[in-house]
Formats: C-alpha cells, sequence, structure tokens
C-alpha cells in the first residue's frame, strides 16, 4: 500500500503537469454570467476520466452544468471537495498587463482571469484526486468531487442546488478550494440578505417641488444618513467559538488596516447598493426605493436587528416609509476541532513552516450551503488576493504546489 510519503514524492516528481493545468484552465475563458461554461465543464470532465475516474454531468441549468465524480469505497469516511470554474468578466482588457486568458506562466507566478478566484484551487483538486487514483491508495473511505460552473452570480445553478438535491449527502467533511492566505483557513463566514427600503412621496410638478408634493427621494435619504445605526447590531458567539473570533479579528486588523475593522467580524454591517427613485427629472417623485447589502455574523438575533432598523425609520421622523427583509441566510461555522481543520492546519503548518489560524469570513460563499447540511466544511486554497475581482490577478507557483501537497496530506490522514 502507498505511504504518505510515496504520494507528496510523487507530487514533487509531476510538479510541473500542475502548473501546466493550472495554465491549460485560466486558457479556457468561462466568464460568467457573459461567456459560456461548456469548455471548461468539458476539459475538467476529460481529465478526470483520461485518470481513470468516472466523471457524471449535471444539471439545474444546461448552461451552467457540474461535474461530480469520487474515488475510493462506498463506506468509511466521505470528504466532498469542491470548487468553481466560472470566472468574473475580464472588464477593460487595457487595464491588463497581459491577456487575462493566456495562462502566461512566469519564474515565479501564473497568470491571469481566475487564478486565485479560483482555478488554481480546481487544479489542484483534480490534479491531487488523479494522484491518488493512478497511485492506487486504499482509501478507507472516499473523496466526492464537486466542480460548478455557477458561484459567480449566486450559484442557483451549482452548489446550492447539489446540496438541495442530495447530492451532498453522507458527507463527513468538505474543503471548498476557494482562495484564502496561506495562513488562514476559513471555518466559517457572516450571511449575506438583501434589506429594501421604500418611501412613498406624493407627486407634483417639479416647478413646485419646494410647496407641493412629498419627495420620496428625500424622505428615504433621512432615513439613509442612519443606516450605520445596524452595526450595532453584534452577533452572539459560544465559548467553542471564541478562539476563532479572536484569530478572525487580528487577521482583520492586520489585512484591511483600518481603525475598528476588526468589528466587521462579529458586528452587522449595511452597505446601501442600489437607490432607484423618480420618473422625470420635472416631477416630484412619489417613490424611492433602496437596496441593501447587509450581512449577519454568527449568532445575531434577527429580531433585534428588526428593532434597530424601525427604530432606525421611526428616528429620522419621515412618514411613509417602510421595509422588507427575509433573513434566510444567517452566520455559519464549523467546530475548530473538527478533524478536517485540525488536519489540514496541521500539514499546512508543516508545509509553510508558519503558523495557520482557522477564522472567519466576513464575506460569504458557497460553503454555506454544506455547513447548512450539518457538514464541516472549510475554505483553503492558493491566492493572491489583491487580484481577485480586480485586474492583472495571478497565483504563485509556490501556492499552488503547496495547497496540492497539504490536501493530499489531509487526504492521507483522514482516509489512510
Amino acid at each position: 500500500m502507498i505511504t504518505r510519503e510515496e504520494l507528496l514524492k510523487l507530487a514533487k516528481e509531476r510538479e510541473d503537469e500542475l502548473i501546466k493545468l493550472t495554465s491549460d484552465l485560466i486558457k479556457i475563458n468561462s466568464e460568467n454570467p457573459t461567456g459560456s461554461q461548456r469548455e471548461i465543464i468539458d476539459f475538467v470532465k476529460k481529465y478526470l476520466e483520461d485518470a481513470g475516474i468516472e466523471a457524471q454531468e449535471v444539471a439545474a441549468n444546461e448552461k451552467y452544468p457540474c461535474v461530480l465524480a469520487k474515488i475510493g469505497s462506498d463506506e468509511g469516511y466521505s470528504i466532498i471537495i469542491n470548487g468553481h470554474v466560472d470566472v468574473v468578466p475580464a472588464g477593460d482588457l487595457t487595464k491588463w498587463d497581459f491577456d487575462p486568458f493566456g495562462g502566461e506562466i512566469t519564474d515565479t507566478q501564473i497568470l491571469g482571469r481566475g487564478t486565485s478566484d479560483m482555478k488554481a484551487g480546481v487544479a489542484c483538486a483534480i490534479f491531487t484526486m488523479k494522484l491518488l487514483k493512478e497511485s492506487k491508495a486504499q482509501l478507507k473511505g472516499n473523496i466526492r468531487l464537486h466542480i460548478v460552473s455557477d458561484e459567480e452570480t449566486g450559484g442557483e445553478f451549482g452548489t446550492k442546488w447539489l446540496c438541495e438535491q442530495g447530492y451532498a449527502k453522507g458527507a463527513d467533511a468538505c474543503l471548498v478550494a476557494e482562495p484564502t492566505s496561506n495562513s488562514t483557513i476559513e471555518i466559517g463566514q457572516k450571511g449575506s440578505n438583501e434589506l429594501v427600503l421604500k418611501a412613498y412621496g406624493v407627486s407634483a410638478h417639479g416647478s413646485l417641488g419646494n410647496y407641493k408634493g412629498d419627495n420620496a427621494i428625500l424622505k428615504l435619504s433621512k432615513v439613509l444618513q442612519n443606516i450605520g445605526r445596524l452595526h450595532n447590531v453584534k452577533g452572539k458567539f459560544t465559548e467553542d467559538q471564541e478562539e476563532a473570533l479572536s484569530n478572525s479579528k487580528l487577521i482583520a486588523q492586520e489585512k484591511l488596516n483600518h481603525p475598528g475593522i476588526e468589528n466587521v467580524i462579529d458586528r452587522v454591517t449595511a452597505n446601501v447598493g442600489i437607490i432607484k427613485g423618480g420618473n422625470k427629472l420635472n416631477m416630484v417623485p412619489d417613490y424611492c426605493e433602496a437596496r441593501v447589502d447587509v450581512r449577519l455574523p454568527i449568532g445575531v438575533d434577527t429580531e433585534e436587528l428588526n428593532r434597530e432598523i424601525e427604530n432606525m425609520i421611526k428616528d429620522s421622523n419621515v412618514e411613509g416609509v417602510e421595509y422588507e427583509a427575509d433573513w434566510k441566510n444567517f452566520g455559519n461555522s464549523t467546530p475548530i476541532n473538527a478533524s478536517i481543520v485540525q488536519s489540514l492546519k496541521k500539514n499546512a503548518e508543516e508545509i509553510w513552516k508558519i503558523k495557520v489560524l482557522p477564522a472567519y469570513q466576513w464575506a460569504s460563499s458557497d460553503a454555506r450551503y454544506y455547513r447548512e447540511l450539518g457538514i464541516p466544511t472549510i475554505q483553503y486554497g492558493p491566492s493572491n488576493t489583491e487580484g481577485i475581482h480586480s485586474y492583472n490577478e495571478n497565483v504563485d507557483i509556490e501556492d499552488v504546489l503547496n495547497a496540492s501537497k497539504i490536501y493530499l496530506m489531509t487526504f492521507c490522514d483522514l482516509l489512510l
């Protein structure tokens, strides 16, 4: 039976293959929503099948297919590894220093759209499965692959649908290969929800606006001046979540470098992202609405949040303002002592020779769908975060190679 050391030696011998695989994925334009996912899904499926891994395509929407695969036995410990192959649009090509879909390889980096978010992570996932398959490793359980093509536009036809259809049933753990720093394992995150504020006024001719009518835009603006009050609502963390909370605040301070920014982890945040109001320049607007991105920390009391919203409206001293909110997406977490957390932490520290902290994410991702099913889920993947969803995205080759080793070592811990 092959050992962990033999598998790591095999990975070392085939590093060039992993680098080329990452580059090949980058060369396939899989922009979402402006492009197609067909070519890259076909590529992943063929890669797996060429490695002797049976791959299945499933889809809720034919434009956004998913690829499923499994190695190992039907019994025993079961790990899902998840990744998405769609990328955000490249945008203005004149702002790139290189072809975003060229897959250029330098001495230290791989360049292009999706390198960090998250084709390098996908490459590590499918490369690791190929190594395990070809080595004939005797797994005491199985690794299940979930590759989705709809994450960047909300994931309705991707991970969310897979979980709703039962494809995650029976899993004991999940690794999402989303980009993180080398020193951070994401074990929880805030929930993303939409708050809609609506103001109703009375229309009149614009020339009489100071005397007649009731301007809905001005009414709503008075409420929005106090949107920061929602930040007063805090999450509630259990004793066994305090270590990860402390780690998260430290990471936020270091990475975001702004006074008080650590409070983004355990407090509600509210960003007014869209305002719509008025029909014509010379009319007093009788309706205005604002759509607010509200992020909920772990353990938040939505009744307290609703009261704060109601008081915010009341204290603005305006009539005819209402709100709608359906709090569905809550902060979620994986226990810090879960086996997949501790195994990956140990292996990442061994490879990188640094301290690796399990922590909570201030944003949200597909990981929540697995956690909602009670599956201990983490995120850890290679990245240079400054290029994500921006120009000149890249990933360090060292990060890619080390991530694949960390995945391999973690699978060995849990399955060999």
